[in-house]
């Protein structure tokens, strides 16, 4: 495999005659900007995690409250990222703002940080919960046994760095399939979630704000709980040199992306309370499937198929972004300078997208699911 030093943007992604440096190139356009955002905001979180921020805030009304709040600050949040990405137009995200704006010493700490602990870690957890799902379907009735659980991680995360070295337009072919997957099926639990409103379950509605609970602590975790679904809104900002025009898309992908998040995340919760009391959501270990089982019945594997490919879509937005910051950290020489290669022909960061991969691998190895999580906490 050729690789080349790059060491600045350019536009068509070609080699320059006079400096025979290789650079990244433009690929993603609006659509696959959409796709990169809502693709890795929808992972696991609004399948898992309703039922936490309604254990904090105590009914169905905060609990609504809290899910828009969440999808108010992030879109907040990406404006402001969407004003930095059209005035420094550097892949990095963070660690570019950061190095820009503050100095060398804070952006090294943030890129070391981010490579060696925070992407790895995010990758991994999202594939060792793909593969719980994925191996959970061949033991219905015992657990399922952690190797086999961790071959099935590892797996995925060697088929998303296979698919990210080969070609850029390809990985994100499979990311607007997968979003267009996922978002198929939470449709079909915010239709399911209307029908049964139409036919008369409001009963859990009519009393929405019942046992609200006060104080700063319950609604600052509930908050917690509910931004770790909407994570992700930030991540097209790590790309901005693939992006084609960017100072018009990447504004424009925000606008459209977390908005469209915030109301299906809404959506899918109202069909949540539709079907089940919250004494019901709160004991419910997945509650995606206890919805599936109430109201699709032999149907609920749509929904365990639909976590796996919000998984595995949304990890492989996270790997996309993730082998960037390692790229661009060595390209401003924070990382030892082979991480700054690219491939010659296929013009993608191989060299920083193969180190992640495989310190994602490593944290497979000893740890779990909860581990990981809490570690990247």
């Amino acid at each position: 495999m050729e690789l080349g030093e790059t060491s600045s943007t350019s536009a068509d992604g070609k080699m320059e005659e006079d400096t025979g440096k290789i650079h990244l190139k433009r690929e993603l356009g609006l659509i696959s900007a959409v796709s990169m955002i809502a693709g890795t905001m929808i992972g696991s979180g609004i399948f898992m995690s309703p039922q936490w921020v309604l254990y904090y805030m105590g009914s169905p009304g905060a609990s609504l409250l809290i899910w828009a709040a969440c999808g108010l600050l992030s879109m907040l949040g990406a404006l402001s990222y969407a004003e930095l990405g059209t005035v420094i137009k550097e892949s990095g995200g963070d660690y570019v703002y950061i190095l820009r704006n503050v100095g060398s010493l804070p952006a090294f700490l943030l890129a070391f940080t981010s490579v060696i602990v925070v992407r790895p870690a995010s990758i991994a957890g999202v594939a060792l919960s793909f593969a719980e799902y994925v191996v959970a379907a061949f033991f219905p009735d015992c657990q399922s046994p952690q190797a086999i659980t961790k071959c099935t991680a590892a797996a995925c995360i060697l088929v998303l760095a296979i698919v990210n070295c080969l070609n850029v337009r390809l990985s994100m072919s499979i990311m607007n399939f997968f979003t267009a997957a996922k978002l198929i099926v939470l449709l079909v639990i915010i239709v399911g979630g209307m029908v049964l409103l139409v036919m008369g379950n409001t009963k859990v509605l009519q009393n929405a704000f019942e046992n609200t609970a006060t104080g700063f602590g319950p609604v600052g975790v509930a908050f917690y709980q509910g931004l770790w679904s909407y994570d992700g809104w930030n991540n097209l900002n790590y790309v901005t040199e693939e992006l084609k025009n960017p100072e018009v898309n990447l504004p424009r992908a925000v606008m459209i992306a977390i908005p469209l998040v915030t109301c299906i995340y809404l959506l899918v919760n109202v069909s949540y309370f539709a079907a089940m009391t919250p004494q019901e959501l709160l004991t419910s270990d997945a509650v995606a499937i206890s919805w599936g089982l109430k109201v699709l019945g032999t149907w609920t594997w749509i929904i365990s198929l639909g976590v796996a490919l919000s998984t595995f879509g949304s990890a492989n937005g996270t790997f996309f972004s993730g082998g960037r910051v390692c790229y661009v950290a060595a390209r401003e020489g924070h990382l030892p300078d082979v991480l700054s290669m690219a491939h010659v022909t296929r013009l993608t960061p191989s060299p920083a997208l193969i180190f992640t991969s495989a310190i994602s691998l490593i944290l497979i190895i000893p740890g779990d699911f909860s581990s990981i999580v809490n570690f990247f906490r």
